[in-house]
């Protein structure tokens, strides 16, 4: 795994150990980033559910203004930050080694506010639905935020509208798919 593009172009990136987590392939990220580039510039970034953060660093190397990456995950968070350190973004940089729901109320709380919200959280747990239903009404978003999430194929996202979103595109893989949502 590697960066793709940008100011950390082709530098390697570790992957977390273990079973626990699912690193997004070049390819997809490729495709995903393909599609996000004209939204990255001074763009704020968070990462949700961060793993290896492979997918913060290439949206950091592309010419976000700042990432934040939320990780449970303490071999995942040593993990990113040696990916940081690697790619010479920490400075760009604030990780929280926190349970999600949590970081996203202690943002909340401090007034942060991002452009661009990915998560990958694992597959058939409904964490997206629940991050969705926490960010639905939040000061995390503004009228513009783009929220991405990656999820299996069988998800069913038809809550999407009563969360006051809507979706502006579906990306489909052999295996998961990128919903790329707006508020309504």
């Amino acid at each position: 795994m590697r960066v793709i593009a940008g100011k950390a172009r082709r530098i390697q990136l570790k992957t977390v150990p273990g079973m626990d987590t699912r690193p997004t392939t070049d390819r997809i990220k490729e495709t995903l980033f393909n599609i996000l580039q004209p939204e990255l510039y001074s763009a704020r970034f968070l990462d949700l559910f961060s793993g290896s953060g492979a997918i913060g660093i290439e949206a950091l190397s592309r010419g976000c203004e700042m990432a934040v990456f939320v990780e449970n995950n303490r071999n995942a968070v040593n993990c990113i930050r040696e990916n940081l350190n690697a790619t010479r973004l920490s400075d760009d940089a604030v990780v929280m080694q926190k349970d999600v729901f949590i970081a996203l109320q202690q943002m909340e709380n401090e007034g942060k506010c991002f452009d661009i919200i990915f998560m990958d959280p694992p597959y058939d747990h409904f964490y997206e639905k629940r991050v969705l239903k926490q960010l639905s009404g939040s000061r995390l978003l503004h009228k513009d935020t783009l929220i991405v999430v990656e999820a299996s194929m069988e998800t069913d996202y038809s809550y999407i509208e009563g969360y006051g979103y809507a979706v502006v595109r579906e990306k489909n893989y052999k295996t998961n798919k990128h919903i790329f949502l707006k508020i309504k």
